[in-house]
């Protein structure tokens, strides 16, 4: 079967025709932006071929067709700065490791015509990144109390875990393959990533329970300023200090307090006044002229 290129601004999309179908057989080029078309030479794009868009270090965002049915094995994998793949509002047949270390990806979006009001597609790309859980890849499910609980079920058993897990394996394979092997960075990786995971699905908490929701945020306050491990302060201040949403949270959840403010504005310093700005109105805001931290020492 012969080959065919379409030409796009900043790349080829390479495809076949067969039965009356196209497959997207691989992409040449430097495009931040692919949109993959509906159509080619009067046929459906049905499939996305395996490893057709693999180690595309430049890709940022990536449109999938309507018509499309059918995403193979590691089609998107290695792609370092993906951050979006907006996708059709229907069932697609996903193969293994589809987004296999794509760890910029934020978004696996619908398109508005076709999405649900509870679909939620931050949950859904780090269903696939964090958890790498391709089960969840069921698009027509995402969104419901069944697949959010299956979610929230694979987020707790990340949480339970213990944070020493798989460092002897890393060990063994060494720094070139797993990076340092000392185990306190180790386990300080690991709870960064619980309370990333923890802070998205709070900012998300559509579907959430409430006794699940009291794990989360108690986990929070555990790993926040001034405890043994600060993890939740170091992820707030170093990754999403720009982030409102994030900090504020972490203000509202009382991760902030009488005993850890002093050290928090020393971290913060001048580097994210808004961010500081935040936490001192914060807090003045909720003293109502009265000891801000007296509730909170009791």
């Amino acid at each position: 079967m012969r080959e065919k290129e379409l030409e796009l601004a900043g790349g080829s999309l390479y495809y076949e025709i067969k039965n009356g179908k196209a497959e997207i057989t691989r992409f040449q080029g430097l495009a931040s932006e692919v949109c993959v078309p509906d159509m080619l030479d009067g046929c459906p794009v049905t499939t996305i071929l395996k490893k057709a868009f693999l180690s595309k270090k430049n890709l940022r965002r990536v449109i999938l067709p309507d018509t499309l049915e059918e995403a193979g094995d590691w089609s998107f994998a290695y792609c370092d700065n993906l951050t979006e793949v907006c996708i059709p509002g229907k069932e697609i047949r996903f193969g293994k490791a589809v987004f296999l270390e794509c760890k910029e990806l934020k978004r696996i979006s619908m398109r508005e015509d076709g999405s649900n009001p509870d679909y939620q597609p931050e949950l859904l790309a780090a269903a696939v990144k964090d958890f790498e859980a391709y089960y969840l890849l069921d698009i027509p499910a995402v969104g419901s109390k069944e697949w959010l609980d299956k979610w929230d079920s694979r987020l707790a058993a990340v949480l339970h875990a213990p944070d020493h897990e798989g460092y002897s394996r890393q060990v063994l394979c060494g720094e070139e393959d797993y990076g340092s092997t000392d185990l306190k960075a180790y386990t300080n990786g690991k709870r960064k990533k619980k309370v990333r995971l923890v802070l998205l699905r709070l900012l998300f908490s559509y579907g959430l329970t409430d006794s699940f929701k009291e794990e989360l945020e108690q986990y929070l306050l555990n790993h926040t300023k001034g405890c043994d491990s600060e993890e939740t302060w170091q992820v707030v201040w170093k990754e999403y200090g720009n982030d409102r949403a994030y900090y504020s949270l972490f203000a509202e959840l009382g991760c902030v307090n009488s005993r850890n403010l002093d050290g928090i504005l020393a971290d913060v310093g001048e580097d994210l006044p808004e961010m500081k700005a935040y936490f001192l109105r914060y807090c003045e805001d909720s003293s109502e002229g009265r000891n801000f931290f007296d509730d909170l020492e009791l």
